[in-house]
């Protein structure tokens, strides 16, 4: 929870980018990941790696 709140005090606006990114990330994904890295308590990058399924 500590890093929440240390992304938290970036500033509402940052917060916000931040879970925007993420929430539509999990909006277009069906297959696959979301990696958050984080750096002293702040998010800063956000890795998509989607998976295709093809039926044989």
């Amino acid at each position: 929870m500590s890093a929440i709140r240390d992304v938290a005090k970036g500033g509402s606006e940052e917060v916000s980018r931040a879970i925007q990114t993420v929430l539509e990330a999990l909006d277009r994904l069906k297959f696959g990941a979301i990696q958050l890295t984080v750096h002293e308590g702040r998010l800063v990058q956000v890795d998509v790696t989607e998976r295709h399924r093809y039926p044989n």
